[in-house]
């Protein structure tokens, strides 16, 4: 009885020491500042001197009543649609096709995997100047006869989100592909084998026997994908700062430019805690539908 109680204890002793830097990190970096925006959000406060005065909710009814808020869920919810409606099948595509024994293999993947290496602020840099009017991606266009494709794509409302979305692809689109590739990794070659053997086509195999084996992956890709979508901020901010006229607004950039560009610090707070709830409730219901059977399933075989 004694050793039982001994060995309980420096299990629960060397889970403490393992997991205690890791939780007081957690608690100091995430929660403690998660608290202190949702005390903030409802207080009306320019971020200098004492707290102003008690607003309640109204923060966030302001935030949730604004068409600009609005706007910028809307934004997000599209690029996140994009994301799994082009960049999805353009990734996995591609990373079946670098799946594959050809020559300049491992170049190809270097080069595709590269952008995603570069900084954002790099990136947004880099595209805002090649997109500038006249600029790099004008100039080819006109080269290769495709001069009437020119638009004004930073300063045009209609499409400068389009735009965007393009840039954002080039710069991650390499993170799906190496995720997906490892993915293949994890796919018997005796299937496809035996499915060749039985009659079935290349795309037949990829459908009934390549997918279904890389529904885990694809599941964290577009668990990925779509948090970043939501939290997107840096190449916007650079590229546009959310215009013209808010036709490429954020939730991210909408928090930065009105909690401190225009010092409403009670108000960006509350939008702060407006995103992370959308984040946090979109987390658990997928958690909850769509992840849940891969780590029971994983959690399954640890145990056998």
């Amino acid at each position: 009885m004694t050793t039982t109680a001994t060995t309980s204890a420096r299990k629960k002793l060397e889970l403490a020491f393992l997991l205690g830097p890791t939780l007081v990190l957690f608690a100091g970096f995430v929660l403690v500042p998660i608290g202190i925006a949702a005390f903030y959000s409802v207080f009306e406060w320019n971020g200098f001197g004492p707290l102003g005065d008690f607003v309640g909710f109204d923060n966030y009814a302001d935030a949730l009543s604004g068409t600009v808020f609005q706007g910028a869920i809307g934004h997000n919810l599209i690029i996140a649609g994009l994301s799994l409606v082009l960049q999805l099948p353009l990734s996995i595509g591609l990373a079946m096709l670098l799946n594959r024994k050809i020559r300049g293999r491992a170049v190809l993947r270097t080069l595709v995997f590269a952008p995603y290496v570069l900084s954002e602020a790099i990136t947004a840099v880099i595209w805002l100047l090649m997109l500038q009017p006249d600029g790099f991606v004008d100039q080819v266009l006109r080269k290769v006869g495709l001069g009437g494709l020119v638009q004004l794509w930073l300063a045009d409302p209609g499409i400068v989100l389009y735009t965007l979305f393009a840039v954002i692809t080039w710069k991650y689109i390499g993170f799906g592909i190496i995720l997906l590739l490892a993915g293949l990794q994890g796919v018997p070659a005796e299937l496809r084998e035996a499915a060749a053997l039985d009659g079935a086509s290349a795309w037949q195999t990829t459908r009934h026997v390549v997918l279904p084996l890389l529904g885990p992956t694809i599941r964290i890709w577009v668990f990925l994908s779509v948090i970043g979508s939501l939290q997107l901020f840096d190449l916007v901010w650079i590229m546009t700062l959310g215009g013209p006229a808010n036709s490429s607004t954020t939730m991210a950039t909408y928090l930065i430019d009105h909690g401190f560009k225009r010092y409403e610090f009670g108000f960006g707070s509350a939008v702060a805690v407006i995103l992370f709830v959308i984040c946090f409730v979109f987390a658990l219901l997928y958690q909850r539908f769509a992840l849940r059977r891969d780590t029971d399933g994983a959690l399954t075989r640890m145990v056998n």
